[in-house]
């Protein structure tokens, strides 16, 4: 999933590549812990009704368990990047590695809810200091052919976490049990950790600029997204009309707006206010955003209706999400051929008006459906529809920008994927929460069509805010 929304940090703060050939055993290292950072994304949406069980989680807090770990990662993601310009990338790289290992155990041995979503929320912030950590360090290792090489195994090692982390948590949990979602981060983390310090030099980007890192800024924009979601999330007790949930709202959007404000004034912002001028920069992120919410929010209703409802075990329910998958991976490959003749926002329309499709016929499903006749249309629809947003959205955001703007156009692009996916399974799961808790079907039919029509008006604003971009031959085959 984040295959769509990687490029290269900014030109200007990183140094030139090194000549000649590199190893590849760099790579490797680099692309294991991207892996395991995309894979937590999904890996604990499959035993998230054993986690509820053991820990006697509150039916609308489980979605902290994954929103809590989406919020940080994506919330520090700025600051993880300008962090490794300023203090060195191999530094920040295994310091996020190091605290993404330790916030893994202490996932696994966690006794409480608190105690899990605080651990979840370190290992957020572990995975928003290593992956523009790494990103930098693959783009100033790796020059020429190995450079493109290098960057299409990030994107395929990336979505491959994504799709792999419903099958893993599904094994995972059927055959151990749920701590191991956690556990094997732990010796993979070790040994990426002992190869890195190997592998990758120690030293600071050469003509990298002393200065404060924009710490007051990180913390507003984090502390804003923490109140918003658990505002959405408060509001299948509170209604969303009431005091308690409008009053937070109005906090979590003024710290937005505070954060806003300060990046006008610092010396070195997280975000320049100069990207909010590209029109089709912040379309194209406006766009990823909601197509990432409604894909998560959808994981995360479907893999516990097919455990609550279906009764389907969590190694079923992991092989029930390959097909999504399969259909996006297809549907991504057709997309670059089809941005060339059609344009990026016919094909973003399309994208989404599958997604709105898909997600009404799985809120029409009754509650005793099979899998096959039920929910397997919907999914490949919706698998389909991803596979064409995501691109479009991403060529788009790319279109207006040269190689200086890369890098914070990237790590834009990377930040609403997951914002998101926080944004999306906080307000699907608080419509579905919302519903009488002896009938979970009915909530999950309320979750998906609010999810439809998210979807609905996803195309209308791509319709009417994305620019028709053709990409080149060139760039259609850098994204295969």
């Amino acid at each position: 999933m984040h295959a769509t929304t990687t490029a290269g940090p900014r030109a200007g703060t990183l140094p030139a590549a090194r000549p000649g050939a590199q190893p590849w055993s760099t790579l490797v290292v680099l692309c294991a812990t991207q892996f395991m950072v995309v894979l937590d994304i999904t890996v604990v949406n499959v035993a998230l009704p054993s986690i509820g069980a053991d820990l006697r989680f509150a039916a609308g807090d489980l979605q902290w368990v994954v929103t809590a770990y989406v919020l940080f990662a994506g919330g520090l993601l700025l600051l993880g990047g300008r962090a490794a310009d300023l203090l060195g990338r191999r530094r920040v790289f295994l310091a996020g590695l190091l605290l993404f290992t330790i916030a893994s155990l202490a996932s696994a041995l966690a006794w409480s809810p608190v105690a899990l979503i605080v651990a979840r929320a370190a290992q957020g912030l572990g995975a928003a200091l290593l992956t523009p950590a790494a990103l930098s360090i693959i783009v100033t290792t790796y020059s020429g052919a190995q450079h493109a090489t290098a960057l299409t195994a990030w994107g395929v090692i990336a979505s491959a976490g994504a799709a792999a982390g419903m099958l893993l948590g599904g094994i995972l949990t059927s055959w151990m049990r749920w701590e191991w979602i956690f556990l094997i981060n732990v010796p993979v983390g070790l040994a990426a950790a002992a190869l890195a310090m190997r592998l990758v030099s120690p030293a600071r980007p050469p003509g990298a600029v002393a200065g404060q890192l924009d710490l007051p800024g990180a913390a507003l924009v984090v502390g804003g997204l923490v109140v918003l979601v658990y505002a959405i999330q408060g509001t299948a007790e509170h209604g969303w009309g009431s005091t308690h949930t409008l009053v937070l709202l109005g906090v979590g959007s003024a710290l937005i707006a505070g954060f806003v404000g300060a990046e006008r004034t610092v010396e070195r912002p997280l975000l320049s206010p100069a990207t909010w001028r590209s029109r089709s920069l912040v379309a194209g992120a406006a766009i990823l955003l909601g197509a990432t919410g409604i894909l998560v929010g959808a994981f995360f209703l479907n893999s516990l209706y097919l455990q609550h409802v279906i009764g389907a075990s969590a190694l079923e329910t992991g092989l029930g999400f390959l097909p999504i998958a399969v259909a996006i991976a297809i549907a991504a490959h057709l997309a670059s051929h089809l941005m060339g003749h059609a344009g990026s926002r016919l094909v973003a329309v399309v994208g989404a008006s599958l997604m709105a499709a898909a997600t009404a016929l799985l809120a029409a499903v009754p509650d005793e459906a099979s899998y096959a006749g039920g929910l397997l249309p919907g999914f490949l629809i919706l698998g389909f529809g991803v596979g064409l947003v995501f691109p479009a959205a991403s060529v788009t955001a790319m279109s207006e920008l040269d190689h200086d703007g890369a890098g914070i156009a990237s790590g834009l692009m990377m930040t609403a994927h997951e914002i998101g996916a926080a944004l999306g399974v906080a307000a699907l799961s608080a419509i579905a929460a919302a519903a009488p808790a002896a009938d979970f079907a009915a909530g999950y039919r309320d979750g998906l069509l609010a999810a439809a029509l998210i979807a609905a008006a996803l195309a209308v604003v791509a319709l009417l805010t994305l620019p028709a971009v053709r990409p080149s031959g060139a760039a259609r085959h850098a994204m295969h």
